[in-house]
Formats: C-alpha cells, sequence, structure tokens
C-alpha cells in the first residue's frame, strides 16, 4: 500500500514537471545570454558598463529615470570606472532641481557629485501627458525587478548553478524582440508588438536601431550589442555592490572551510584519550 502510493506521488511529480515544461517551452521565453557577471566568480566588464551608460543617456534617459542612482556612483569601485572628474563633468551636464531660493523659488542648476540623476519629468502625471496616458517604470532596479518563470525543474537547477541573470536576459530580450505580429494578432492602437513581452502588446516605440548610438571602442553599432551594454548597465544600477558581495562571499566560503577543517582536527584531538584510553593508561569514565 505503501509503496503504491509512493509510486503514484512520483508520477504526480512528473506529470507536474512535465507540463510546466511544456508550458514554458510553449511561451517565447527570453534567451539566456553570456555576461561577464556571471556566476559566482563573474565581475562587471568596466568597458560594457561606459557603453551602457551611453545607451541610457543618448537613448533611455528621454522617458526612463534611474534617481536611486547618484552622479557620484559612476565613479565607485567596481561600476563603470570613471574618474571623479569625468562623473563631476556628466553631473554638471544634467540640470538638476533645488530650491527654495530666497524668494522661495524653486530653479534649476548644474548637477554635482551628490545629486542623483533627474528624472525627464517633474512627475507622473507629466510623463502620462507626454507619452500618450503611459508611464514609463523606473530603471533603478529593473534589472532585478524583472524575471521569467522558468517551472520545475529549471528553477532548481538555476539555484545550483547561482543563475540570477534573469532581468538581464528580459531587458536583452525586449530591446531585440520587436517584428511583425503573427497572423490574426489583433494590436491595440499605439502598441507594438514585442514578442518576449507579456501579451504580445508593448506601449513602448522601438527605441534602438543598429547604428543609431556610436561607440568609439570599434564595438559593433548594432542592437543586439546595445542590448547587451545598456542591460549590463542598467544590472550594475540596480546592485552596483555585485563584485564587492561575491568577493566577501568567496573569503567567508573560505574562511568557513578553513574552521570547519580546524574544528575537525581539534574534535579528534579532545577526544582521542577518550576514544583510545588503552593508550594513555586512563580509564573512561564510568
Amino acid at each position: 500500500m505503501i509503496s503504491h502510493r509512493i509510486i503514484t506521488a512520483f508520477a504526480l511529480a512528473a506529470s507536474l514537471a512535465a507540463t510546466a515544461m511544456q508550458t514554458a517551452s510553449a511561451e517565447d521565453a527570453p534567451p539566456r545570454q553570456k555576461w561577464s557577471f556571471s556566476g559566482p566568480f563573474g565581475i562587471y566588464d568596466p568597458a560594457q558598463l561606459q557603453r551602457g551608460f551611453q545607451i541610457y543617456r543618448e537613448v533611455c534617459s528621454t522617458c526612463h529615470s534611474i534617481k536611486l542612482l547618484a552622479f557620484r556612483n559612476l565613479a565607485d569601485p567596481g561600476g563603470p570606472a570613471f574618474t571623479e572628474a569625468q562623473a563631476a563633468a556628466v553631473a554638471s551636464s544634467f540640470q538638476v532641481t533645488d530650491g527654495p531660493n530666497d524668494q522661495g523659488q524653486m530653479f534649476q542648476r548644474p548637477g554635482t557629485l551628490a545629486d542623483h540623476f533627474p528624472p525627464p519629468f517633474p512627475n507622473d502625471q507629466a510623463a502620462r501627458a507626454a507619452l500618450g496616458g503611459k508611464l514609463p517604470p523606473d530603471m533603478s532596479v529593473l534589472a532585478k525587478a524583472r524575471a521569467y518563470e522558468w517551472g520545475f525543474p529549471q528553477f532548481v537547477i538555476d539555484a545550483f548553478i547561482d543563475y540570477q541573470e534573469d532581468g538581464p536576459d528580459y531587458i536583452h530580450a525586449i530591446l531585440n524582440g520587436y517584428t511583425d505580429p503573427p497572423a490574426g494578432f489583433a494590436l491595440a492602437p499605439g502598441t507594438q508588438y514585442n514578442k518576449y513581452f507579456p501579451g504580445g502588446a508593448i506601449g513602448m516605440p522601438k527605441p534602438l536601431t543598429d547604428g543609431q548610438v556610436q561607440y568609439t571602442d570599434g564595438t559593433p553599432t548594432t542592437v543586439d550589442q546595445y542590448g547587451r551594454d545598456v542591460a549590463a548597465f542598467l544590472m550594475w544600477a540596480a546592485e552596483p555592490t555585485l563584485d564587492a558581495r561575491k568577493r566577501l562571499g568567496f573569503q567567508v566560503m573560505l574562511f568557513l572551510i578553513v574552521l570547519t577543517g580546524l574544528l575537525y582536527f581539534t574534535k579528534k584531538k579532545v577526544w582521542h584519550d577518550v576514544h583510545h584510553p588503552e593508550l594513555t593508561g586512563s580509564q573512561p569514565p564510568a
């Protein structure tokens, strides 16, 4: 009876797993990309982060904010590797709302390292009015907020391989997913078809085309490369201390391994006389 229940339980689990895998394969899943920061030892590529910032500044910043990021962060260790002077120059190119002044009025001034990136619109209502009622999301933590449900058993495998690049994969896929809608697909007015966007209809027009942004380091100027670079930059914006976190995690794991070995041999030494009283001539406790 018990064995029959176990067999039934395994059969049900296998059925659920197969259903989940079929569901995932039936949908357009974002293709998994190779990132310099993937895995337990991956780190950011500063050159890629600088290119990604260029994409954000020249294209994305017209609609999307990164209000949690400060200009000084551009010069932080583990980031785009801007010098403090370069970061200050970037800050001064933005106009920041400050005040009130002595007359009680708000005013505009050039940004400083201490300022956060200003939003492109003064408030959400202004953004909706300018963009036909649509509110573009803030991109500060977009790379950590977006994910894809892979189902069983893939999510178990991902836990073992330390896969945490769902957000960058999704952003890259969205930027490269604009295509003609399939036959019979009805698009609402003001929307475009994107095969990786949930539901297929996305309100954001295609933001990038080949050759739109010019790189100075010889990197290909394609939509695919643009998507990789800006996705990496947004991953850094969402988790700027990733390099330090992984380095600290490695040091902690190394310390725990050494500590485990020391505790094991200490235990062997302390209990040696108890386990082998014949070697010392002592009697074990009654």
